[in-house]
């Protein structure tokens, strides 16, 4: 089985974000060919999951991982190579050309995203608001009071669908930052304003600019919620094109359609 052919060529001025729905994926024949583009390291880690779904999850994210760089980077997906920050964030090892790219990685119960941009520091986090095990009360230890407040003003048949707003964004902050847990998350807060689209603030404790960040909330399907949260370029003034493609890694891409149901805009 041959990858899908065509290098794709990305913008800086462009967010490239791919979805793929691992419950649709079950072909063993693509399962195996996929299996083949694991690196010894990634295999062995796919078996140590205890659950067959989760073995299945981690499969697929790591196919359309290298698959999908694969097309922007012209490297052939079993051989890219990936090297980790000192807090553990995933990047290609530029020693491998010079194609510049930046990528994040989010995965759910039925669902897996990943963002890729051209230079700019991303992060995706993508959620399933069933998930057992996930109440609003988290956001006492976790939210900034601020965004606290606004939880307990909700209506209780919206509270829920507003603390994934907040944690999704949240996740996707740090993860762009690509300092994980060790950014307090009670240190920052959004904003969710109807007329002016996202914002975010920061405590003194935490040394940043909001106003190069720029971010969307999206609504894959019913189920799940997304976020996006990019360092905005100074060479995308006019702002950010969102491309969205489903794939199924080796066997077909094609456009996907969701409503982004928030997003910022950029201050100059």
């Amino acid at each position: 089985m041959q990858d899908i052919e065509g290098r794709r060529a990305l913008k800086r001025s462009e967010i490239h974000l791919w979805f793929a729905f691992p419950d649709e994926i079950r072909d063993p024949r693509l399962l195996l060919e996929y299996k083949k583009l694991l690196a010894p390291e990634e295999g062995e880690k796919q078996q140590r999951f205890y659950f067959e779904r989760h073995r299945h999850l981690y499969l697929i994210a790591r196919a359309l991982v290298r698959t999908t760089l694969s097309r922007y980077t012209g490297i052939p997906a079993p051989d890219l190579r990936f090297i980790t920050n000192e807090y553990g964030r995933p990047e290609l090892d530029a020693s491998q050309g010079d194609t510049i790219i930046r990528f994040n990685l989010s995965h759910t119960e039925g669902l897996i995203a990943l963002g890729v941009t051209a230079r700019q520091d991303l992060g995706v986090d993508v959620e399933d608001m069933e998930r057992r095990g996930v109440s609003t009360g988290i956001a006492d230890r976790f939210f900034s009071p601020r965004e606290v407040s606004d939880l307990k003003k909700m209506p209780e048949n919206r509270r829920r669908d507003r603390f994934f707003d907040y944690w999704t964004l949240k996740e996707s902050y740090i993860k762009a930052r690509g300092m994980g847990l060790s950014i307090p998350l009670e240190q920052f807060s959004f904003h969710l304003l109807d007329k002016d689209g996202i914002r975010i603030s920061f405590d003194p404790g935490i040394d940043d600019d909001p106003g190069r960040w720029c971010f969307w909330q999206l609504r894959p399907t019913a189920r799940h919620k997304a976020a996006i949260a990019i360092s905005c370029d100074v060479g995308a003034e006019a702002g950010y094109g969102l491309e969205l493609q489903k794939s199924i890694p080796l066997e077909e891409e094609s456009d996907f359609d969701c409503p982004i149901s928030n997003r910022s805009f950029i201050l100059r």
